[in-house]
């Protein structure tokens, strides 16, 4: 018996590198697609978010801005608790005690807008997520980021050259502006074919039902493109 092909499901992530959120998302969202029926094809974008742009391009002192942004009633201290018990339920290492700043990503972005462009922007999202969250990388110094691209052929000068191109930082900003202009507003954020939006990172549940329901719907638009004896 033939089984129906559907096309693709599109999935557009709207993510920062530094947002913890988002990689839980990535984590919940990548234990979903393992549960989804078999012959379920899906295409993943990833597309950038700056959760703060006014952080200067050096970065801050972390304890400080935080302290400027929550204060010291140590709800901090109980959001990191927090994320590091979820953290453990999906498979990763936070280590809050190793980030020692805060930067502006808007350069991280520009290195994962030529990632995408040469095909492994999936794989540099996972690498540059866990440099900062598990193994408390600089990500201000291009040493460091070229250490962390060079298995994708990525040199010092390749990476600088990136990071001084200000063509791809304001492609990078369109497209932030972009997203913000059709309502996001906080990332995680996943668009699904292009119609429908789950906001933040919720459980793989949340993301399995979604994605059925969407292939769903596909496999029934499909089923009225086709002739058969009695008509078409």
């Amino acid at each position: 018996m033939f089984k129906p092909i559907t096309p693709a499901i599109t999935i557009d992530i709207v993510s920062d590198v530094v947002c913890p959120w988002c990689y839980v998302g990535k984590k919940r969202l990548e234990k979903a697609l393992t549960e989804l029926p078999e012959g379920s094809e899906v295409k993943i974008s990833w597309h950038p978010f700056q959760l703060d742009p006014t952080i200067p391009d050096v970065g801050m002192e972390r304890n400080e801005y935080f302290l400027r942004k929550f204060g010291n009633g140590g709800k901090v201290e109980q959001m990191h608790a927090h994320l590091t018990n979820v953290g453990h339920e999906v498979g990763i290492d936070f280590r809050f005690d190793t980030i020692t700043y805060v930067l502006n990503t808007i350069s991280l972005h520009k290195l994962l807008h030529v990632a995408g462009q040469e095909g492994f922007k999936d794989q540099a999202e996972e690498i540059l997520f866990k440099a900062y969250f598990t193994d408390g990388k600089d990500l201000r110094e291009a040493s460091v980021l070229a250490g962390l691209f060079e298995p994708f052929g990525w040199n010092q000068e390749k990476v600088e050259a990136i990071l001084a191109d200000d063509a791809i930082g304001y492609e990078v900003k369109q497209e932030i502006t972009h997203y913000q202009s059709m309502g996001v507003s906080g990332v995680p954020f996943f668009i699904l074919n292009n119609k429908y939006g789950v906001s933040g990172a919720q459980p793989s549940e949340v993301f399995v039902q979604a994605l059925t329901t969407v292939r769903d719907e596909m496999l029934e638009a499909m089923s009225g493109q086709a002739c058969g004896p009695e008509g078409c």
